[in-house]
């Protein structure tokens, strides 16, 4: 008997006005899988994960995360039942230390009252479990820093230590590389390589350098004007002539 996905979206569509935004989409993705989503600005790959995260109501289709029907589920309820997501933007608490970032997410996960003002003790385990998820993306050196002053590279290294340390099944990567200096690139990816392997986390991430779609990723996802154009292996999708025409003239 074949396990069922960990997310499920089923004829999921979004329509504003007359405009469809999302155009029935069906995806099924496995436990542990990296699925990269592509497509031209205005495909819809970040309203589909705001979709499933629930920042947006669908207006038909389902969505369900561990077999569990989330379509019209809160945010925080996806995220207490295993989502976690981050932004095109970096979502941080600037004027807070590195620690003190991962700290937040690991106090709300741990169930605790999530104070940035409250003093914690060096044996408290929201802090113990911060310090294991920084040194896990490789910034112990820099957790008294503060938040603000990282480069880019290493905010969203930060943004991932937050993921983490809420502990979620799944993870929605929003353009990681956004912003991030082409120096930075290489160990960002390698860094979610590394998450990727070493947790079994399932991975979904939307991302506009094909180099590092198509290094990271088991299958890929092509969207097109709203629709899902194809989902395949790198190999398969970037030889299909529908999508080679699709694309004629438009960047991936």
């Amino acid at each position: 008997m074949s396990t069922p996905p960990v997310l499920a979206v089923e004829r999921l569509s979004l329509q504003i006005g007359g405009a469809r935004i999302i155009d029935d989409v069906t995806l099924s993705v496995p436990e542990g899988e990296m699925l990269g989503v592509i497509g031209p600005n205005g495909a819809g790959k970040t309203t589909l994960f705001n979709l499933v995260s629930g920042v947006l109501r669908p207006t038909a289709g389902s969505i369900r995360l561990d077999g569990r029907d989330v379509t019209t589920a809160t945010v925080d309820a996806r995220a207490r039942a295993g989502l976690g997501r981050s932004f095109q933007t970096s979502n941080l608490f600037l004027g807070l230390s590195v620690l003190e970032n991962v700290r937040l997410a690991a106090q709300a996960a741990l169930g605790g009252a999530v104070s940035p003002f409250r003093f914690p003790r060096p044996t408290d385990a929201a802090t113990r479990l911060a310090e294991d998820r920084l040194d896990q993306v490789g910034l112990v050196a820099h957790r008294d820093t503060l938040a603000g002053g990282l480069s880019h590279g290493d905010k969203r290294k930060l943004e991932i230590a937050m993921l983490l340390a809420a502990d979620p099944r799944v993870i929605l990567l929003d353009e990681p590389m956004a912003g991030v200096g082409s120096g930075d690139v290489p160990g960002l990816t390698e860094l979610i390589r590394r998450v990727h392997r070493e947790t079994g986390r399932t991975v979904l991430m939307v991302e506009h350098h094909m180099e590092v779609v198509l290094g990271l990723v088991d299958r890929v996802a092509v969207m097109h004007h709203g629709r899902l154009l194809a989902c395949d292996t790198p190999e398969i999708v970037m030889a299909d002539p529908t999508v080679q025409s699709a694309y004629l003239g438009e960047a991936v």
